[in-house]
């Protein structure tokens, strides 16, 4: 069950952006498991990948295509990762972007590829083929919502953000969709996400733009500490609803395209933890008073990442002797405990590296109680500050995961 509010909005259409999507039975029957994108010619199209050595086929395919030309096209199968499945495993990720290719009449490398699902298992090549011509053939501008359902694996709901905003007296929209639930961790998870906007957006510009946000975004968040092998997200800027392109960081209207991009970045983020395998709790880990973000950032996973900290928030129970821990094998260097403050939301259980004097059991249990917390930590040792999104861990994590692959 997902935590708080998760709705899909309303999904504004991107000019220059069409969606389709079909069943393939890439692992399971009757589901839409393969959504295609495609771009309208002169799209600028930016992405991150996952930092996991053991990266999968597809992302080495699209890295390549990717820094070999504007791709016109995205092509993403879920219920196989296509991940450890060596040489021929990149065939088959290389023969499908060949095979969609002639589908489209487009090069092969105008084609990027994404594939979620399980590890281990080679694609079922005659199905997925199969289903490229009638993806192709639905293509349609409204159409994110459908593709954000195809793209789930353990997700238990579609996941949007859309957006639109006006520059000059122009009216532009910024719309995205991501997946993910389980195997999150920062440095990308096993989330894929898809953002477009039709705004004129140099391609110099757009990777410098998908780069910070993801930092902000899908860099800060965590369910369970595993960085996947697949993670990957994109950021296309069509250019199609008019306007002198931005080119430079310092025309005014790059600042307002970043602040919309984040917002929607920060909202497909959020919503992975809100729909993390099992979760009942949206944990914020908000950390300040650090010497630089490093170590903000270190010890704002380290609570995040904790197990027992994560079981104590889905037994609302208040044992914040946990946190504490947490923050003290962080591993940050002359770390001054007796400068230390923490709170539950307005609660403060820890002050001055002790606990606080008016604090009590049953002020600690009402925070835990709640679905969504805050955990603010102050260092006292600098002016940084940075913030890491997480959820609790239950025993329907364990079950979903133990049940995964059957």
């Amino acid at each position: 069950m997902a935590v708080g509010d998760v709705a899909m909005p309303q999904m504004h259409v991107v000019k220059g952006v069409k969606i389709g999507t079909a069943e393939a039975y890439v692992r399971y029957p009757n589901r839409r498991d393969v959504v295609v994108f495609e771009f309208a010619q002169g799209t600028n199209v930016a992405g991150v990948f996952t930092q996991n050595a053991f990266c999968a086929a597809p992302v080495h395919v699209s890295k390549a295509h990717l820094a070999e030309t504007n791709p016109r096209y995205l092509v993403i199968n879920t219920g196989n990762a296509n991940a450890g499945t060596g040489l021929l495993g990149m065939q088959n990720a290389e023969m499908t972007c060949a095979e969609f290719a002639k589908v489209a009449n487009v090069n092969s490398n105008e084609v990027l590829l994404f594939s979620t699902g399980v590890i281990g298992e080679q694609l079922p090549m005659e199905r997925l083929t199969l289903g490229l011509k009638p993806a192709f053939e639905d293509l349609k501008e409204q159409a994110w919502a459908e593709a954000a359902s195809g793209i789930m694996t353990t997700d238990t709901l579609p996941k949007g953000a859309s957006e639109q905003f006006e520059i000059d007296g122009i009216v532009y929209t910024m719309t995205g969709i991501s997946k993910g639930a389980g195997m999150i961790r920062p440095n990308m998870a096993t989330m894929l996400g898809f953002v477009a906007t039709d705004a004129p957006i140099s391609k110099v510009l757009v990777q410098q733009l998908l780069k910070t946000t993801v930092e902000q975004s899908f860099n800060r968040i965590t369910v369970d500490g595993d960085t996947s092998t697949n993670d990957s997200c994109i950021f296309a800027a069509t250019g199609q609803a008019g306007g002198l392109e931005i080119t430079s960081e310092h025309d005014q209207r790059y600042e307002t395209v970043l602040t919309v991009l984040t917002r929607v970045m920060k909202r497909l983020a959020q919503l992975i933890i809100r729909d993390g395998e099992g979760a009942t709790k949206f944990i914020t880990v908000a950390v300040q008073g650090g010497a630089n973000i490093q170590e903000c950032c270190d010890i704002a996973y380290s609570i995040a990442h904790s197990p027992l900290v994560k079981t104590a928030f889905f037994a609302s129970d208040p044992n914040w002797g946990r946190i504490l821990a947490a923050i003290g094998y962080a591993g940050v260097p002359d770390l001054n405990v007796e400068k230390i403050q923490v709170w539950l939301d307005d609660v403060q259980i820890c002050k001055d590296g002790g606990a606080a004097e008016d604090y009590t059991e049953e002020a600690g249990a009402k925070v835990m109680n709640q679905a969504e917390i805050t955990i603010r930590v102050d260092l006292g040792r600098g002016q940084a500050k940075d913030t890491v999104y997480t959820c609790d861990l239950s025993y329907d994590y364990v079950k979903i995961n133990a049940d995964y692959r059957s």
